[in-house]
């Protein structure tokens, strides 16, 4: 079994198609989703359409939340917020009913899945060195945990202690415990534009990192004829 783990799509239907074409390229049997179907881009519909036609697993990302929700997004970031309150506008409320039903954290086969993470994942804490992963193991009681959030692919290892492998390829190995992030489909911020996933090979337990390129001059341009802030568009091509 090959299972494509995908999140952080931010309504990047261009990406996602991407994505999902690869995978399909590469053999994947499976496909799980780690949250945050809509904000920032302009597909935010298309893309929720296509993952629940999937009929995948999926956890609620911090998006998902706010788009769902009437709350107020006064305390957020403003570019966020008014891509928020353009999403809520753009889903039918059966979707916006569809993203506030879904769990925030769920056990696929032998592994876990959340987008931020297991200790609080109700409070969308984000893991951004060794050191914010340490008390996510003290609540993972699966070997392998995948999540999203931060759009930046990682891989956190516990066995004599916490530490950090270069996030391209990992062997899951006896004893040791293995957080990671699987990046983001529709807005990378590690410096690299592409679509980020990554493939778990349960057979050869073998986890590898994908880089798809995908029509970003279209999205870009999806953004600033929906009236987005242009600096949604631009942000996109540096990868940040």
């Amino acid at each position: 079994m090959r299972i494509a783990l995908f999140g952080d799509i931010h309504a990047n239907l261009e990406a996602l198609e991407a994505v999902l074409a690869d995978a399909r390229e590469q053999g994947c049997t499976d496909y799980v989703c780690l949250g945050d179907l809509v904000g920032y881009n302009a597909n935010p519909s298309e893309c929720l359409e296509i993952v629940r036609a999937m009929n995948c697993p999926v956890v609620k990302g911090n998006h998902d939340e706010d788009a769902s929700g009437d709350h107020s997004l006064d305390t957020m970031n403003p570019v966020a917020a008014q891509a928020l309150m353009w999403t809520r506008e753009n889903l039918t409320q059966e979707q916006r009913d569809w993203l506030r039903k879904m769990r925030m954290v769920r056990q696929v086969a032998d592994f876990t899945i959340v987008h931020s993470t297991l200790d609080q994942p109700t409070n969308w804490n984000y893991v951004t060195n060794r050191f914010d992963a340490m008390s996510n193991f003290s609540y993972q009681f699966t070997q392998v945990c995948f999540h999203g959030h931060t759009h930046v692919p990682r891989i956190y290892v516990k066995d004599a202690k916490v530490h950090e492998v270069p996030a391209e390829s990992v062997v899951i190995e006896p004893g040791a415990k293995y957080f990671i992030n699987v990046g983001s489909v529709g807005q990378p911020r590690d410096g690299d534009w592409r679509s980020c996933y990554a493939i778990y090979d349960l057979e050869n337990r073998l986890i590898v990192f994908r880089r798809i390129e995908y029509n970003i001059a279209l999205t870009q341009k999806k953004i600033i004829d929906a009236g987005l802030p242009e600096m949604l568009a631009y942000r996109l091509e540096e990868g940040r």
